[in-house]
């Protein structure tokens, strides 16, 4: 069990979310008030991607991330930083004609340095790295080898801490190879994501896995959608992992009850408590998670 957990709040992703909750932040002064909400109600970490501010839709333009970042800083919030390099691998295809007919709409595939502008232009404590490709939903999410290792390279030179997101097995497996090349640093701090058709089933025996192949000595956190997103908290937890919880992954604090950043932040906060654990604050964060500050 973990006895001092480390909560990151993922404030609003880039699902198809808007519509459905008036909760989701889309701004960035919304979404700058909803981190600063969430590390007021116990979060030490918030996960951040920006999205349109007129239409909603998830967005990839560096003048977003930096707006909403400098917002952050303002308030004097010592939040850990933790921004999404994720965006740009989505790729849409014909199931019957693939190659005769392309990339349909809705793609947006650029290649592994295409996707750091942002964080190479604001240097925050923390940025995502995907390792891997995925049947995400219908479509495909791409993130080849190659990719990868020379996205982590970058990453490595800029002095930013990889959070590397784990979506299925041979993902992490694919990490541990990363760490072998002398393209990822210590300390290795992993995001093991349950429960994302069609990657890894949010099943506890699944983690329990994922949890035994983890290198000696990483930092992970784990996290699952929807209804599964409180429990995971417990499972997390139980299994010596820190947690997620924020509305890129459930919009429900109950049956018919929207959430917000904050509420959910605070019922993950009730949980680690009742569980006999403690929270720990962002300067407890940042030691453990190496980020020298």
């Amino acid at each position: 069990m973990n006895d001092s957990v480390i909560i990151t709040c993922a404030l609003t992703g880039a699902g198809d979310t808007v519509g459905r909750s008036k909760h989701v932040p889309v701004t960035p002064e919304q979404i700058a008030t909803s981190a600063v909400e969430a590390a007021s109600a116990g979060a030490a970490v918030v996960h951040i991607h920006v999205r349109d501010p007129e239409t909603g839709a998830p967005a990839r333009d560096p003048k977003l991330y930096a707006e909403t970042v400098d917002r952050i800083k303002q308030t004097g919030s010592d939040v850990v930083i933790n921004l999404t390099a994720g965006m740009g691998g989505d790729l849409v295809l014909d199931a019957d004609e693939p190659l005769e007919k392309g990339a349909l709409p809705g793609t947006d595939l650029v290649g592994g340095l295409a996707r750091l502008p942002h964080v190479e232009d604001l240097l925050p404590d923390i940025c995502t790295l995907d390792c891997g490709s995925l049947n995400f939903g219908d479509n495909l999410y791409v993130s080849t080898p190659e990719m990868l290792r020379k996205g982590a390279a970058r990453i490595q030179e800029l002095g930013v801490r990889p959070e590397l997101e784990i979506f299925d097995t041979g993902q992490l497996w694919f990490a541990k190879q990363l760490y072998a090349e002398g393209l990822l640093s210590n300390p290795s701090v992993f995001q093991l994501c349950m429960g994302i058709p069609w990657g890894a089933p949010a099943e506890p025996e699944v983690l329990q896995s994922m949890v035994n192949m983890l290198p000696d000595g990483a930092q992970w956190a784990s996290f699952a959608l929807g209804r599964m997103q409180m429990p995971w908290v417990a499972q997390s937890i139980l299994l010596g992992g820190n947690v997620r919880v924020g509305l890129e992954d459930n919009l429900y604090l109950s049956k018919g009850v929207k959430a917000t950043n904050a509420q959910l932040t605070e019922r993950a906060v009730t949980l680690t408590e009742t569980l006999g654990a403690t929270v720990a604050t962002p300067a407890e964060a940042r030691e453990r998670l190496g980020l020298g500050r």
